[in-house]
């Protein structure tokens, strides 16, 4: 038996986890919201857990952020706030809450601690990383500033808070062309993802210095897989991320974020739609759009599938495991990201991406 199996049995042992009519009758409303996403089987197994959560949420006076890639029983039943890892840690800085629990990869716990440096930020497993995070150091970025002096350092929030804190403003995947720009220069380093700069650099003259990151599930996919997907679904809508590979992208009919993607399915409603992006996204749209036909290719990160009820519940019982942050490397990071928070709002709605375009040349560096 693992720790972590002998921690959830002792949980169990303080918390009852049985699913009694009483916990069937406090849980059904949220069971009616998921049941076309979430099997019948399956409830007797997260019902206990939800009311659970619930409960202790009330009694801690805590939220939980659960991020789009969340699996449906924990971004719809015990989440407080939904959404990108950057909308959350705004939310969460604006609420009376002191205790925040992340559900979530490891550098949007560290966002939300940077974004509120007062409060306990939780995450329910330390080694829910990111491959992006991971791809690069703030070492690395101090390096390559030195290989490139002057030039302005973007940084993806999906990066370390030693990353932000070395870089001159964030971006999302949403405003990245729009923080690109609105440096005033004609070059700028821009990391860690790859594709992502591909991706911007058809949308705008800026040059683009990047580096050798990818995020492993939005990597996997390709130009063969969207061309299968719509011979096997006719009149499909095909809906890429920016982190995939630009030859997915230019086969697209709408490019942009996660929240750019909800949008786009909640505005135009299209009879059927595949999401290229990670696979629970799926599940949480279609709850709010039952009469939408969702096409599913089930690409998971490993990394999100760490965070499940139990140690969800677990974090929040022990206060396990805390977030924290050298201060002043909190304090630069801050910096980077209130750059980019403090942008005018866009004066166009729309994709922010651009579909078809031709590749862009971009110089790709790694540093030794």
């Amino acid at each position: 038996m693992t720790q972590c199996e002998i921690n959830h049995k002792a949980d169990a042992k303080s918390i009852d986890l049985s699913y009694t009519p009483e916990v069937q009758k406090e849980t059904a409303h949220l069971y009616d919201k998921v049941s076309h996403v979430v099997p019948e089987i399956e409830w007797p197994a997260f019902a206990p857990y939800v009311k659970a959560i619930n409960d202790l949420k009330k009694e801690k006076g805590a939220i939980i952020l659960a991020h789009n890639y969340m699996t449906p029983e924990i971004f719809n039943c015990v989440a407080d706030f939904t959404g990108d890892s950057l909308q959350l840690a705004k939310l969460a800085a604006e609420t009376d809450a002191q205790i925040i629990v992340q559900a979530g990869v490891h550098f949007m716990a560290e966002t939300s601690k940077i974004l509120s440096p007062d409060k306990t930020v939780l995450i329910p497993d330390m080694k829910a990383g990111c491959s992006l995070a991971e791809s690069i150091t703030g070492e690395d970025v101090r390096l390559l500033k030195q290989k490139y002096p002057g030039v302005p350092v973007v940084s993806y929030v999906n990066t370390s808070a030693d990353v932000k804190a070395e870089s001159d403003i964030c971006c999302t995947s949403s405003n990245a062309v729009q923080v690109v720009e609105s440096l005033g220069v004609d070059r700028v380093i821009m990391t860690p993802d790859e594709y992502l700069a591909k991706n911007v650099a058809t949308m705008t003259d800026v040059e683009i210095i990047t580096w050798k990151g990818r995020c492993e599930v939005h990597e996997q996919f390709t130009y063969e897989d969207i061309e299968e997907l719509r011979a096997a679904n006719p009149g499909i809508k095909v809906l890429a991320h920016p982190e995939c590979p630009p030859d997915v992208m230019a086969a697209a009919d709408f490019a942009g974020s996660t929240s750019d993607m909800i949008g786009y399915v909640q505005n135009e409603k299209p009879d059927s739609v595949v999401l290229v992006t990670e696979c629970s996204m799926s599940d949480n749209v279609a709850v709010e759009n039952p009469d939408i036909d969702f096409i599913r290719p089930c690409n998971m990160c490993p990394h999100m599938k760490r965070i499940t009820l139990q140690n969800i519940l677990h974090s929040l019982q022990h206060m396990e495991h805390e977030v924290l942050i050298d201060e002043d490397v909190a304090a630069r990071a801050r910096e980077a990201v209130q750059r980019m928070v403090d942008l005018p709002a866009p004066k166009v709605v729309g994709p922010k991406f651009k579909t078809n375009q031709p590749p862009a040349q971009v110089e790709l560096v790694a540093v030794a």
